[in-house]
Order: C-alpha cells, then sequence, then structure tokens
C-alpha cells in the first residue's frame, strides 16, 4: 500500500453570503467546510493520493457532521482527536469587480486553537507515512498549536518524511503575543519545500510591501516578469540555503472575476518559471493557493526528476480550483493534465 500524506491544521465550517451579497443583506448563508490544510488533504485525495488528516474537533453534531463530509472525500481520520467547545469558523462576503471579498474570522477558543502536541499520537501518524505538511495558520492559532508544529516537524523529520509548509500568514490570527517572524522563521528552515506568495514571501523576509512583482503590465497586455523572478529566489535563496525547493506562487489580481496566475520554483540546481494563465471569470478564488500546494506535492511525487512538469501540474490544478466553488479544488489528475496539455475550450465531454 502506497504510504500517506499526512496533513496537520484546523478545519473550519464557512458560512457564505448567497451569490454577490454583502453581509449586511443577508438573511441567510450557505454552509460548506474548508481551511487550509484540510483543502490540501481534499485535494492531494481528489488527485489520488492516500491521506491522512489530523485535527481537533469538537464531540458534537456538528464535529460528527464535519468528519461525515471528509470521509466523504476518502480522507483518513484516524489519528484526529475530540474535544475543546466549538468548531472554529469563517464568514464570506463574494467578491465582485472592483469589490474585494471579505473574510471575518471565528475561531479564537476553538477545539484546534486549545490542541496541545501531547494529544496526537505522532508516532503512529508517521510510521505509514512519507509526507508530512502543515502551514502557519496553524502556528498563529495559539502559542500551544504553534508548538504542536514545532513538535510535528521534529517527529517527521526524525521518521525520514518529506516536511512541507506553506507560509501561509494572516495579520488577523497572529494575536497571543508572540510575532509572526519569530515564530515562522525557524520552523520554516527546517522544512525541505516551502510555499509562498509574492506578500508571504516578503513579510516573512522582512521586505518592504511591493518588492515582489512577478506578473507585470506590459505592452497593453501582461507577461511574468522573469527579472523579478530570479531577484526572488535570489533573496529566498540567501536567506534559507537550508531549503531543498521554495515556489512562489504569482497572482496577478485584474479585477474580482479577472486573475492571473504563474509560478516559480527553485529546486537547487535551477530555476523554473511557469506559463501564466489568463482567468477571465473567477467563481471562487478561495483555497487557490491550497490546490496549487496539492498538486505541487503530487507533481514532485510524480516527476520526481522533471520539476518543471512538477510545477506546471501545480499551477493547472491551481489554475481550475478558481472555476469551483468552495474550499475544496475537486479536480482529478486527468482535468489537471489535459488543462496542461492545452485543452481550455470548456467543451462538454462525452
Amino acid at each position: 500500500m502506497e504510504k500517506s500524506i499526512v496533513t496537520f491544521g484546523e478545519v473550519l465550517l464557512r458560512l457564505s453570503t448567497p451569490g454577490t451579497k454583502r453581509f449586511s443583506q443577508s438573511k441567510d448563508f450557505r454552509a460548506s467546510f474548508g481551511g487550509s490544510e484540510a483543502n490540501v488533504a481534499v485535494s492531494l485525495a481528489s488527485l489520488g493520493r492516500r491521506v491522512e488528516y489530523i485535527t481537533r474537533i469538537p464531540d458534537n453534531d456538528l464535529g460528527r457532521t464535519c468528519k461525515m463530509v471528509l470521509r466523504q472525500f476518502n480522507i483518513g481520520l484516524d489519528y484526529t482527536v475530540h474535544g475543546g467547545a466549538r468548531l472554529g469558523s469563517y464568514y464570506m462576503e463574494t467578491a465582485a469587480a472592483m469589490r474585494s471579498s471579505k473574510v471575518v474570522y471565528d475561531r479564537e477558543g476553538s477545539s484546534f486553537a486549545t490542541l496541545t502536541a501531547d494529544m496526537v499520537d505522532w508516532n503512529s501518524a508517521f510510521a505509514d507515512a512519507m509526507w508530512f505538511h502543515w502551514s502557519g495558520i496553524a502556528a498563529a492559532l495559539s502559542e500551544s498549536t504553534a508548538d504542536a508544529c514545532q513538535v510535528a516537524i521534529n517527529k517527521a523529520k526524525s521518521a525520514g518524511l518529506t516536511v512541507s509548509c506553506d507560509i501561509n500568514y494572516r495579520k488577523n490570527l497572529w494575536n497571543y503575543g508572540k510575532k509572526f517572524e519569530d515564530i515562522m522563521r525557524p520552523m520554516v528552515g527546517q522544512c525541505d519545500v516551502v510555499f509562498g506568495s509574492e506578500d508571504e514571501w516578503e513579510h516573512i523576509l522582512g521586505l518592504k510591501a511591493g518588492t515582489f512583482k512577478g506578473i507585470i503590465d506590459k505592452d497593453g497586455g501582461y507577461a511574468v516578469d522573469e527579472e523579478n523572478c530570479k531577484l526572488m529566489i535570489r533573496l529566498i535563496k540567501e536567506a534559507y540555503p537550508e531549503i531543498g525547493i521554495f515556489t512562489v506562487e504569482m497572482r496577478k489580481v485584474v479585477n474580482a472575476n479577472h486573475h492571473l496566475l504563474s509560478a516559480v520554483i527553485y529546486d537547487g540546481k535551477e530555476t523554473i518559471i511557469t506559463r501564466f494563465y489568463d482567468i477571465d471569470d473567477v467563481v471562487d478564488c478561495v483555497g487557490v493557493g491550497d490546490a496549487y500546494i496539492s498538486a505541487l506535492i503530487d507533481g514532485l511525487i510524480i516527476y520526481p526528476d522533471d520539476h518543471r512538469s512538477s510545477v506546471e501540474f501545480a499551477l493547472a490544478a491551481s489554475t481550475l480550483k478558481n472555476t469551483i466553488p468552495g474550499d475544496f479544488n475537486l479536480v482529478s489528475e486527468d482535468e489537471v493534465l489535459s488543462l496542461m496539455k492545452g485543452n481550455i475550450s470548456g467543451r462538454v465531454q462525452r
């Protein structure tokens, strides 16, 4: 049996306004589940991987419903723990045209935020695993969850797993008296594969906002700025020479419904810059970064010696996520490969 990929983080109840209504207009909300590391788990399972997801959920009807939903996507929950007062949640107001989306978190004191490292049987969880993935969101919620991230990294490395991290900086979550940089910089340096957006890498490196601009306006259109991509890689490499592979997914938002995506990756030998995708009818951009991460993990396993194919696979999967409502990227490997090969027609498949 294939070894598992383990992800660790908080699963959330997502409450979205219908259509593009504002919070003040909505008399009801559409409920679904999400959260960065849960999104990665579901995306990897959709791509055909064996996945174990570690989280903490309350022992009540909402927690049990959440487990039922995750199991529908073939997610293993053998090492998920139960307890705490409530499931964390977030409220989502959908963007439209020039109006940005808004997110309001309600996670303080949640079941996951009060998790401690000793609640999880890490040794058993990693005994039959090949990869461990965590993110900066898990470290942001409380000092105890940050400690759990560190324990998990140490245990995973000792067990010989590949460890990946999504920087996932959310300034509104760092409220327990510790600075993002002080907690994240040492842990990021212990990882084998690290993901981040342009502004997340800027923040962890202590650079001013706008230093990294991968996709630029050019000649009445858009283009990837290769020189700036190389600058990104050089600065990251200087700061983290010990990381084996790191990547930047680049997004240019023309308006809420029109995004462009590209990516750059460094594998210790070369800098690889992808094509870019022009998405002019965005359905839901939540989870686009998680879709990229999960597909890159999958791509690095499929193409261990061909990192260009790995990152192009990841970018294609991330592009497809923009067409799917909700947090989860419910696409198959064949669909991603089809887009990689240039099939962008959107025609009915019979």
